[in-house]
C-alpha cells in the first residue's frame, strides 16, 4: 500500500467532533496515574528475558540458581530481571536457608501472559 493510501485511511477527510461520543470516552478513560502505572507495567513484559523467567516460573517456584541453569543465564542477570519483576509485583520471593525461591505473584500474572500469548498466535 503506498503512503498516500495509509494516510487516507488514518485521517478523517474533514474535521467533525461528535460530541456524544467524547463525553463517553472521556467519562470512561482511567485517570493519568493509572494509564501512567499500567504503560510502565507493560515495559515489563518489553524484555524476553523476563518473559521467560516467568514461563519458568509458571510451571514451579524455583531458586535463582535454577532459573540461571534452565535458562542459560548467570546468576547476576537473573537476579537484575527478578529485582525488576519483583518491583513491579509479579514476582514474590521467599528465603529458605541460603537460597531464594521465586514464584509468581498471583493469577494476574499468568493471565496477562496467557492473553498476549493468544492475541500474538492468533491468525
Amino acid at each position: 500500500m503506498s503512503q498516500k493510501k495509509i494516510m487516507d485511511l488514518d485521517c478523517c477527510d474533514d474535521t467533525c467532533i461528535h460530541e456524544n461520543l467524547l463525553n463517553i470516552v472521556r467519562e470512561k478513560l482511567p485517570d493519568e496515574d493509572i494509564l501512567y502505572d499500567l504503560a510502565e507495567l507493560f515495559k515489563v513484559f518489553g524484555d524476553s528475558s523476563r518473559i521467560r523467567i516467568l514461563y519458568v516460573l509458571f510451571e514451579s517456584e524455583v531458586c535463582v540458581c535454577d532459573l540461571a541453569e534452565a535458562l542459560g543465564m548467570t546468576q547476576s542477570a537473573v537476579s537484575h530481571q527478578l529485582k525488576i519483576l519483583k518491583t513491579n509485583r509479579l514476582v514474590k520471593a521467599r528465603r529458605e536457608g541460603k537460597s531464594v525461591f521465586y514464584s509468581l505473584a498471583d493469577d494476574h500474572v499468568r493471565s496477562i501472559l496467557g492473553q498476549g500469548a493468544e492475541h500474538v498466535t492468533e491468525d
